[in-house]
């Protein structure tokens, strides 16, 4: 398959520039005209005028980019538009290059008759199997517009709440490089010339100074072979938690720091409300829902309790008995599950379980941030004045001594 250059005239009248897959320039044209388009320039993509496939791929899609595109396309297709022309819209709209070239290709395939669920299908780098199971089960009840109003809700409490995860995380990280930058600045750059200076007066050091002075001379001698080992341990623990033990390890860390462990396991909650009640309200079976959210699950022993929920409920097991057992979901979530499945009305009650933990989440997040800012600032201030007391005792000495 070649990839051709074109740019054409589409019947609103508006100009559209993009690449397309084809075996050949023909084979392109015919694409471009079936869709009733002017075709102005059609080229294969040869050397400098080949697209850079790896700029585009590079950007990653985020779950707000999905969903803006669910949002636009559910708006167009309940104006009357149809798929084949809406996905030439949002074509035009999209700014993210890989979302962008995957929805001109889902363009070009359902041009050509094939049915939306399985040309995306195709682009699972892009589209997530949750939301080609809802277009899949949207196409067969004709309710295509539900499926994506669905998912852009879906994406948009996704978005929401992984911003809130990682804003609680991110914050305290900066405070604390920034606190270590500080630091290495101080003893590489500001106690060697205070240092030198009491040297030169012949002045007493007390055993605080000292301590400092040997550290701060390490550190001029060797802040090379500190970066190594801190660079070294980064890559090392990068390197060992991509491995099933290192996911396992850092799955349990992770539920288990404090303040941040609640967080992760509320996110948890609220994603497995979220994702499964979407599901079962497109009309997605149990067994298949509990599957797609399992592998939805960022935490490793998440993704490990949903497998191991799936396998109990097909045979016939309620899905709160092996949310209990797991250990993982708090008392809240399993009677919720529950009272669900008891009264039949298990879609609302997972509902409330994700409003709630969506929630819950923000407020902890919150109050996670309102702990951690002052607690770093005054480590901070405690090592800061141990240094400026370490540099300041030799000067009160030496006026001592002059008096």
């Amino acid at each position: 398959m070649a990839q051709f250059n074109y740019r054409v005239i589409t019947p609103a009248g508006k100009e559209k520039k993009g690449v397309l897959e084809a075996k050949s320039r023909d084979a392109a044209m015919s694409i471009l005209k079936n869709d009733k388009n002017v075709v102005v320039m059609c080229d294969e993509a040869t050397g400098l005028n080949k697209p850079l496939q790896f700029l585009n791929k590079g950007k990653k899609i985020t779950a707000r980019d999905l969903a803006l595109f669910c949002h636009q396309f559910s708006s167009i297709n309940k104006a009357g538009v149809s798929v084949v022309e809406a996905f030439s819209m949002l074509a035009d709209q999209t700014e993210n290059p890989a979302l962008r070239d995957a929805i001109n290709a889902v363009h070009t395939d359902i041009a050509k008759g094939e049915t939306l669920a399985n040309s995306m299908k195709k682009h699972s780098g892009v589209f997530p199997e949750m939301l080609t199971n809802l277009v899949e089960a949207g196409e067969a009840s004709g309710s295509l517009d539900q499926s994506f109003d669905r998912m852009s809700i879906q994406f948009e409490k996704d978005a929401a709440l992984t911003q809130a995860v990682k804003k609680a995380v991110t914050y305290p990280i900066i405070l604390i490089i920034v606190m270590i930058i500080v630091l290495f600045a101080m003893m590489i750059f500001v106690v060697p010339t205070f240092m030198d200076m009491f040297a030169d007066l012949e002045v007493e050091m007390p055993a605080s100074t000292m301590a400092l002075v040997h550290i701060s001379d390490f550190l001029v001698a060797y802040w090379w072979l500190v970066a190594i080992v801190v660079v070294g341990l980064v890559f090392g623990w990068k390197a060992y938690a991509s491995t099933d033990s290192g996911k396992e390890v850092t799955s349990s860390l992770a539920l288990k720091i404090p303040f941040l462990g609640p967080v992760k396991t509320k996110s948890a909650c609220a994603r497995l409300g979220r994702t499964l009640c979407t599901l079962l309200g497109a009309g997605v079976s149990m067994v298949d829902a509990i599957d797609i959210t399992g592998r939805s699950m960022e935490n490793l022993l998440y993704k490990r309790a949903m497998k191991e929920a799936k396998q109990q409920v097909l045979r016939g097991v309620p899905l709160s008995k092996p949310l209990q057992s797991c250990g993982l979901f708090p008392p809240m979530v399993v009677h919720m599950v529950a009272i669900g499945e008891e009264t039949g009305n298990i879609e609302a009650m997972l509902e409330n379980v994700a409003t709630y933990y969506e929630e819950d989440v923000q407020l902890a997040t919150e109050q996670l941030m309102t702990i951690l800012e002052p607690a770093i600032i005054m480590v901070m201030a405690v090592i800061v004045g141990y240094m400026c007391i370490a540099i300041f005792s030799p000067m009160f000495t030496l006026y001592d001594a002059l008096s």
